[in-house]
């Protein structure tokens, strides 16, 4: 007996419709998906930025609130200069105790003073507001003394130090 040997059956009309029409819903499907893809990326940039804005907003508003109180540090200093000769303990103690409580509070937020005199003159956080001939060879370039006091908030100056540099 002869075996019949299977020919290829010749695709119907129909079944090629319905294989296109699945090729086109698979394409339509392939593009729907990368759309959500590009959506969900666009949605998390979005979130991102928007919680980095809001933390720089915290922190501008922190910063300029501290910076606010500065004028309050250096009258604190200020008035510890001058009762340092005072015979009046009180008023030096409580002085001391109000500008040590405001300091500790700021330090507690990133406050940080420029430890400026003695050291070499750094345009990244003093301003020299004169100079004055030095003594010796090694202080020239030197911060001989400090005006106003400079500070940093996180890293970041808020205020550069006022010195007088050596020449």
């Amino acid at each position: 007996m002869k075996e019949k040997q299977e020919k290829p059956a010749a695709k119907s009309p129909a079944k090629e419709k319905l294989q296109q029409q699945i090729t086109d819903l698979d394409a339509k499907l392939a593009k729907e998906h990368e759309d959500y893809l590009r959506l969900m990326a666009e949605f998390e940039t979005f979130r991102r930025r928007s919680a980095e804005e809001r933390l720089n907003l915290v922190a501008q508003a922190s910063a300029d609130t501290i910076k606010g109180l500065l004028p309050v540090l250096d009258d604190c200093e200020r008035a510890l200069q001058m009762l340092a000769d005072s015979a009046d303990e009180a008023a030096r103690e409580g002085t001391s105790l109000i500008y040590n409580k405001l300091m500790d509070y700021l330090k507690t937020r990133g406050l940080a003073v420029i430890e400026a005199k003695g050291s070499k003159f750094d345009t990244d956080f003093h301003e020299a507001v004169t100079q004055f001939p030095a003594p010796d060879e090694a202080s020239k370039g030197m911060v001989i003394d400090v005006v106003q006091t400079g500070y940093t908030l996180n890293g970041k100056v808020l205020r550069y130090a006022k010195v007088v540099v050596g020449a």
